[in-house]
């Protein structure tokens, strides 16, 4: 040991003092605990045992193995002393002391934030020997093992007997000292093992696992690169693949022995002494104290006019593409995403959605899953071409004769969002793999003996290419190549084609070519960072669908399944579950509790123009939808539209006159009052004539406020 005795009492004391102040509850309550082999952990932190004592931080920078075993050390003692003065006759002292010093450990965490101790990147060799901060994601993790890590062994001419610890540096092998070490003086090299042939006397849990720089954290052009990390006792199982983690923990080197006329290979690993696993679904819970005030004074701005307020939400993402006002609109409600719903029986319905973008050369779709990738935790982006099944879900590695499974795309997306562009590149076999991960949120892994069950709860955006000229009268699967039980898995499929529109060519251009075209409030555009504050914020809210709501999506849904020019593959029992999680979804991008009549008519808005040819709205090009200069306005005209057409007229009427006592729309000019007589007249039994006459009049008005609300829908 490199430390003398005199400072060896000194961090003694010092962290004996801290164990008593901030730890004296936590200690009783593990010595409380009988279980034999349990390992418990006391958390310390850092920065405030430094705080205490400065000098004890510089002996743990300089030596951390000596002063950890210094630490583990005094919290025996500690643990011991309160066991005694909790029960003073206490049975079995020794053997409860022996316990004790076995399953009591010092976990290090709060390391003070400077490049010497934390780190984003792998360590190098000159980070040898000292304590660090590694964060990083888990790609891969082993089987837990017994380790053997101590043996006695007897001096054949002494009978000493000593005990020997297993080497780390050598891959836990033992190697007996090269005399004996009886402090008597015989000088002996022969020794025999007392364990014989019977079982391993002292073993401990052991696992390793393999964490990768996490890619959103590395600068342009580098290849993520990856080091093996070495858990022991109750680290074991407590992170698994696809898990975003920060490693505390020694940096040590170790090799395989020495043979003549080989070379010695090398490897750095991390010994770890805690692990956190800091997947940033929790991030949200620190976010919602700092900026839940200023989302909660920009909607009571936008009290008498939220559709705006959330257009302004739009205007902010993915601005470098110009309108597709659409498409944001879907983007956005796929990543805020629905709420997950239990049965009865325990079945669990997703509330992940998905997407697929289909389109022409040139249309946008790689900017926006890019874009997509960037704000939003726990993103994995990849590209079809070369994607195989084992490359998405998991493969099956060996590694120093021992199989591993390694986590794929959605496994390491689990819990954020998984983007695969040029879809239409990934082979049959393989794209079929992903079946089971959108639809049950799992995958099911029979390799190299190996059997399990891992979670893929993702969100998938992907986007592909029509299969050559995309043909309108043709059904989507024979345009995208794409069988009908992979399409039924979308939730929505918005095909952008390129229509050659002069007036669209003439904005486009001066808007990439002029920088002219953003709207007037690009100044009060949202920052990447406030982007993805919000959707970390609104992914905690769990709305509730309200029976208007209901009624919209259901009397949809009957309609889409009655529907003659219906997609069969589009239009299954998948369909109404998508609508209630496009519902959910934009009913948390408008950052409430509560699906209103208004998410669901908004929900059946992008339906219909995922449904190319829908029922109501019929064709809409998504590529050419601008964004409303009225959004009250232009929702208004949707929303009549909509429920005339799903022959809803009370709800129409309730829900214009919500709009109207808001003071939205203009009390002057409401044909909406126009079209509610020839809706009831529709109900009525009237004469054939005086239906077909009302319907032509209310096919009349349709065409009108499609009119006027230019491209948007």
């Amino acid at each position: 040991m490199l430390i003398s005795p005199d400072q060896e009492a000194l961090i003694g004391r010092v962290f004996e003092t801290y164990l008593t102040e901030y730890h004296h509850g936590d200690i009783l309550h593990l010595i409380e605990d009988t279980t034999e082999e349990t390992h418990r952990p006391v958390v310390v932190n850092a920065m405030t045992l430094f705080e205490a004592n400065m000098e004890v931080g510089d002996y743990f920078n300089a030596y951390p193995n000596d002063v950890l075993a210094i630490f583990d050390k005094v919290l025996h003692r500690k643990g011991l002393e309160l066991s005694e003065s909790a029960s003073p006759k206490h049975y079995g002292r020794q053997r409860t002391k022996e316990r004790m010093r076995r399953t009591l450990h010092v976990r290090i965490t709060g390391l003070p934030v400077c490049p010497e101790l934390t780190r984003d990147t792998i360590p190098r060799s000159r980070d040898v020997g000292h304590f660090l901060s590694v964060t990083g994601t888990v790609i891969r993790t082993s089987v837990a093992k017994v380790l053997e890590y101590e043996r006695e062994y007897m001096c054949t001419k002494c009978r000493h007997i000593f005990t020997v610890q297993a080497d780390f540096d050598q891959f836990y092998t033992f190697v007996p000292p090269v005399a004996c070490p009886n402090p008597d003086g015989c000088n002996s090299y022969k020794f025999s093992g007392l364990s014989g042939g019977s079982e391993p006397a002292a073993c401990r849990d052991f696992q390793e696992i393999k964490i990768q720089e996490q890619v959103q954290r590395l600068s342009v052009g580098s290849i993520p690169r990856s080091m093996v990390v070495v858990l022991e006792d109750d680290l074991v199982d407590s992170c698994k693949s696809g898990d975003d983690v920060t490693v505390y923990g020694v940096m040590c080197q170790r090799w395989k022995p020495f043979y003549d006329g080989t070379r010695c290979d090398t490897e750095l690993v991390l010994k770890a002494n805690n692990i956190e696993v800091s997947n940033q679904q929790a991030a949200a819970s620190f976010l919602m104290n700092d900026v839940q005030k200023e989302f909660d004074d920009f909607w009571m701005s936008y009290k008498h006019d939220p559709i705006a307020g959330r257009n302004q939400i739009l205007l902010s993402l993915c601005p470098q593409v110009f309108g597709m006002y659409v498409i944001k609109l879907a983007v956005a409600m796929v990543l805020a995403g629905g709420v997950q719903r239990i049965d009865s029986s325990g079945t669990k319905i997703r509330g992940e959605c998905h997407m697929l973008l289909v389109g022409d050369p040139g249309t946008g779709k790689s900017q926006f899953l890019k874009y997509a990738a960037k704000i939003m935790p726990r993103s994995v982006l990849t590209a079809g071409i070369g994607s195989t099944s084992a490359g998405l879900t998991v493969a099956a590695v060996k590694d120093g004769g021992d199989w591993h499974l390694e986590a794929g795309a959605l496994v390491l997306s689990d819990g954020g969002l998984c983007c695969i562009d040029e879809f239409n590149s990934i082979k049959e076999h393989d794209r079929i793999s992903i079946h089971e991960a959108m639809e049950q949120q799992s995958i099911s892994v029979a390799k190299a003996g190996m059997v399990c069950k891992l979670n893929t709860r993702t969100t998938i955006l992907a986007a592909t290419n029509p299969k050559g000229q995309y043909n309108p009268n043709e059904p989507l699967s024979v345009n995208v190549a794409l069988a009908s039980p992979l399409l039924s898995r979308f939730d929505l499929v918005l095909v952008l084609l390129d229509t050659r529109n002069a007036e669209w060519d003439r904005i486009i251009s001066s808007f990439i070519l002029e920088d002219r075209g953003l709207p007037a409030e690009s100044a009060s555009l949202w920052s990447m960072e406030k982007i993805k504050a919000y959707f970390s914020v609104i992914k905690r809210l769990q709305p509730q669908v309200s029976e208007e709501a209901n009624s919209i999506l259901t009397r949809y849904y009957q309609l889409q399944r009655q529907s003659d020019g219906r997609n069969a593959a589009r239009t299954t029992i998948r369909m109404l579950e998508s609508l209630s999680r496009l519902a959910e979804a934009h009913a948390r991008l408008m950052y409430r509790e509560t699906v209103t009549i208004e998410d669901a008519v908004i929900a059946v808005s992008v339906m219909e123009c995922s449904m190319q040819g829908g029922a109501l709205l019929g064709n809409v090009n998504a590529l050419l939808t601008s964004f409303p200069d009225d959004p009250s306005q232009q929702y208004q005209n949707q929303c009549q539209i909509l429920l005339e057409g799903l022959n809803l007229p009370l709800l129409l009427q309730k829900e214009m006159d919500r709009q109207a006592n808001k003071g939205c729309y203009p009390r002057k000019h409401r044909p909406w009052r126009e079209l509610l007589p020839c809706a009831y007249r529709l109900r009525s039994g009237s004469p054939k004539q005086e239906r077909r006459n009302n319907l032509n009049t209310c096919s009349n008005l349709r065409e009108q406020f499609l009119h006027a609300t230019g491209n948007a829908f």
